[in-house]
């Protein structure tokens, strides 16, 4: 039998193991914010079957969160690699003015032929953006974020231009399923990000695609001295963000039926470098965390509901949400934890020795 001493140092190292996990923290801060909503709205986890479909605020963050979980899935290969990718605000918007545009002068704009032929233009442009990007930072060694930074500033003008500075409406119940249309009772947008990001863990950690993404992120003089070609790697993980922020702009887009150049996608990168953060993946590369980049999306959206939720004044929504993060930021920090746990310490009173005895001997562990 299992004595009491043994069952309890089995507790103990279940219980470091779990302090220890990566994700504990992000779930734990998601758990909070939904438990927050719940205090001010009771119905906040109810989930109401309507017309077949799911309906709630549980529901809605999910799915108007599908769209970060995809930019910020692509975003955490790039940072992975020590990279930076703020461009993917503007494919957002270039993928949806594209599609919005072919299907707004089609001939017949409610086909499917039309819709794919829109998703196909769109997927292939960003492919080409994504190339654009990887080739001069692996290429001409450009720093990521200068790189980036010259599509996020040109992509933005380009994604104008296609719509002439105006809203492009459209009418299509094919591109409308994208974003907005419901399958097996989910919205669509879930069951893609879902699908997405399953498909990716399954290539980068299945194969040693993952660890040489890891390796030419952590130490890239060494990953080049065994042979790794980084420039490959880096030129992929680019046109791969930018694919997944393509497919992004598209849920945004059919969701609303339209297209804007201006507002779509816009500091959609900001929020997607922080879900990567508070994920858990170091901005410095090497390993990353798509587990923990899909919770910190889902804390990006739950935030921005609860700011709804809350009636938090539009003037002072921006505040709120950074007061926010930085209490998140802090919580994650190791070392915020331990500087806290030691002051902590520090503050409890020490039992004193009575005068004339021994001093009991502290045992010192490694």
């Amino acid at each position: 039998m299992t004595t009491q001493p043994a069952k309890s140092k089995a507790v103990g190292a279940i219980g470091r193991r779990l302090a220890g996990h990566r994700l504990l923290w992000p779930a734990l801060i998601l758990l909070a914010l939904l438990l927050g909503n719940l205090a001010f709205h009771h119905d906040f986890f109810s989930v109401r079957v309507r017309d077949g479909h799911l309906y709630g605020s549980l529901i809605d963050i999910l799915q108007f969160g599908a769209p970060l979980i995809l930019v910020a899935l692509g975003m955490t290969l790039v940072i992975a690699t020590r990279g930076i990718d703020l461009s993917v605000g503007s494919t957002v918007a270039i993928a949806g003015a594209l599609a919005c545009g072919h299907i707004s002068t089609a001939a017949r704009p409610g086909s499917v032929a039309t819709m794919l032929t829109a998703v196909a233009l769109a997927l292939g442009v960003a492919l080409v953006l994504g190339l654009a990007n990887g080739f001069l930072v692996s290429g001409l060694g450009v720093q990521p974020i200068v790189a980036t930074l010259i599509l996020m500033v040109a992509g933005r003008g380009v994604a104008q231009l296609i719509t002439d500075g105006q809203i492009t409406t459209v009418t299509s119940a094919p591109y409308k399923m994208i974003g907005g249309g419901y399958w097996l009772t989910l919205p669509f947008a879930v069951v893609l990000a879902t699908a997405l990001v399953a498909l990716t863990a399954f290539i980068t950690r299945r194969s040693a695609l993952g660890m040489l993404i890891e390796s030419v992120g952590g130490n890239p003089a060494a990953s080049r001295l065994v042979g790794i070609r980084a420039g490959g790697l880096l030129a992929l993980v680019y046109v791969f963000s930018a694919l997944c922020a393509a497919i992004a702009g598209l849920m945004i887009s059919s969701n609303v039926s339209s297209a804007d150049g201006n507002n779509a996608g816009l500091w959609i990168e900001l929020d997607a470098i922080l879900a990567v953060v508070v994920g858990g993946t170091a901005l410095t590369g090497g390993r990353f965390s798509l587990g923990g980049t899909v919770l910190g999306a889902l804390i990006i959206q739950t935030l921005s509901t609860t700011v709804y939720t809350l009636g938090v004044p539009p003037e002072t929504t921006l505040v709120f949400k950074a007061f926010v993060v930085i209490v998140v930021c802090l919580v994650q920090s190791p070392v915020f934890r331990a500087k806290v746990l030691r002051r902590r310490g520090a503050s409890t009173p020490r039992s004193h020795t009575p005068a004339g005895a021994a001093p009991q001997q502290q045992e010192v562990r490694a």
